[in-house]
This record gives structure tokens, sequence and C-alpha cells, in this order.
């Protein structure tokens, strides 16, 4: 499991009651890079499990979303001259043990997001249901395909981390925003094959409101690439 320690990246953990497994995620990413758990306003014992793991930790408070989690440990980031973020949830789904492998696409390509890509076959119906719709239409609105705009586990680089502090998404939206911004601004996009773990845990989307702002977002992203296009067009 061991990667290259010299390599100038952080491990990214946005957090928001996950204490029953920030720890382990913690402790298990720290094997491979430095990392910060970013909480999230938990309201359960998250903070207290995350600052047992040993790791730095930074605190959101109130509860801002995913999106604000993550700009905030970019802003870190930024600030201490890392590279890139590796980013991976704090409830278990993204396996530590890969880490490498992103390691390894990274030195090798150096691209500006890198996405662990999920097989939805092995997903539970309802999510494989959704993951698809929303990956069929993301890959519609922004005119490539896109094998998982969900995944949260990443390696992004630091211009591209530069571009997205500007944003005004603050839940998972951001995530898929990201990639937009990536397209858009012609920065190199890869993909790692990553496991799907789904156990017990909770999701703390909110069916509704999330498909009211991903379709937002996906007819926004649609009209600011058409744009865009008509501009290169006419230059």
């Amino acid at each position: 499991m061991n990667a290259d320690r010299s390599t100038n990246i952080l491990a990214l953990i946005p957090a928001y009651n996950e204490g029953a497994a920030v720890r382990a995620v913690a402790e298990q990413s720290a094997a491979c890079l430095p990392v910060l758990v970013v909480d999230d306003g938990s309201s359960d014992d998250t903070l207290l499990h995350a600052r047992a793991s040993g790791v730095e930790v930074l605190e959101q408070n109130p509860n801002q979303g995913k999106g604000a989690a993550l700009r905030a440990g970019f802003r870190l980031a930024l600030e201490r001259g890392y590279e890139a973020v590796l980013t991976l949830d704090a409830d278990g789904q993204h396996d530590p043990q890969e880490i490498p492998a992103f390691m390894r696409a990274y030195t090798d390509e150096t691209p500006d997001l890198i996405i662990g890509a999920r097989d939805f076959s092995q997903m539970p119906p309802a999510r494989r249901l959704g993951n698809s719709l929303g990956r069929g239409l993301f890959s519609w609105a922004v005119g490539a395909q896109i094998p998982d705009n969900q995944s949260g586990y990443r390696l992004i680089s630091r211009r591209l981390m530069e571009k997205l502090l500007s944003s005004q998404q603050q839940g998972y939206e951001f995530e898929v925003e990201m990639i937009a911004v990536c397209v858009r601004e012609g920065m190199r996009l890869a993909w790692v094959p990553i496991r799907t773990i789904y156990g017990a845990e909770k999701s703390h989307i909110q069916p509704i409101k999330h498909i009211i702002r991903f379709f937002d977002l996906v007819l926004r992203v649609r009209r600011q690439r058409r744009a865009w296009e008509a501009l290169k067009r006419a230059a």
C-alpha cells in the first residue's frame, strides 16, 4: 500500500456525521499520504474519532455542505503549496487501499482530474438507476462521455482547485460542476477503476433537493457549453 511519500499530495476527507467510519478511513489513508479531515458541522462524534486517528482536522461550523467542505480543504492545500489533493468519503465507501492506483495514474499522465469509476452493475438497483440516468444526462450536457459523475474518490490538481474556489455550489453538486469546469477549461481528465462498496451507511443526500439542483446544473452546463462553442466558431 506504500505510495511515494515525496509526492506533494494531500488526502482530503470531508466528513459529516460519520463517527462510525471516519477514524478507520483516516488512519488507512495516512499510510499513503498526509491527511486532512474537514468536519462539516457534525452533530455526532465524528470530530472526536477524526482527532483520535492522529491526522489533522479542520472544523467547519455550522454544517455547510460537502462542496463547502471540499473548498475549505482546497484553500488549506493551496496555502501550503500542495500540488494536488486526493479526496475520498469518510463513510467507508472508498477503499484507501486504492490510493496507489490514483498516484500511478497521476505520475504517468499528470491529469488535472482523476475520478474513480465504479462498476454500476454492483450497485443496489435504485442507486444504479439514479447514477446511470445522471451519467447520461451529464455526458449530454458536457458533450463528452463521462463514465461516473457522482464518484467522490478523486485526485484534483492545483490549477483545477484554483478554478473551483469561486464556485457557489455548497453540496454534492460541486463534484459535478468540477467535471464541467475541467472539460470547459481543456484540462486533462482521467479515470481509474475502483471497487463499488455499499454497506449499511445512510446517505446524507436529500433526494428531491438533489435532483432539482442536479437538473438545474445540467441545464446550466449545457447552456454554457453552447455559448462557449458559439464564441469559438465566431473567433
